[in-house]
């Protein structure tokens, strides 16, 4: 796909819900889009997450866990439950705003 497919150019917006899904996105560009993601989650107000990365080699799983080691609004993250995913996933909870 390339710049080409997309006539005027503009990039689509997505809606943003609880659960990102990995499995579309180069490996790449992951950290990138975790980040983008995780800014909007917290700024449309959502406390838990779910980063749906896959169970692999785990190279995805440490990509995503770094970015979130990193991020100050992350207060914790851990494999999903068995039925949301289990290792093949993370969720996060968010800091609430009134904690910092």
């Amino acid at each position: 796909m390339s710049q080409d497919d997309f006539p005027d150019g503009e990039p689509v917006e997505l809606p943003i819900t609880d659960v990102l899904d990995l499995h579309s996105f180069p490996p790449r560009e992951v950290a990138d889009v975790v980040r983008s993601y995780l800014d909007e989650a917290f700024e449309q107000g959502l406390l838990h997450v779910r980063i749906i990365h896959g169970r692999g080699v785990g190279v995805q799983r440490q990509t995503v866990r770094t970015v979130l080691e990193r991020d100050p609004r992350v207060a914790v993250y851990e494999d999903a439950p068995a039925t949301a995913g289990g290792w093949g996933a993370t969720s996060v909870t968010f800091h609430r705003p009134d904690q910092g």
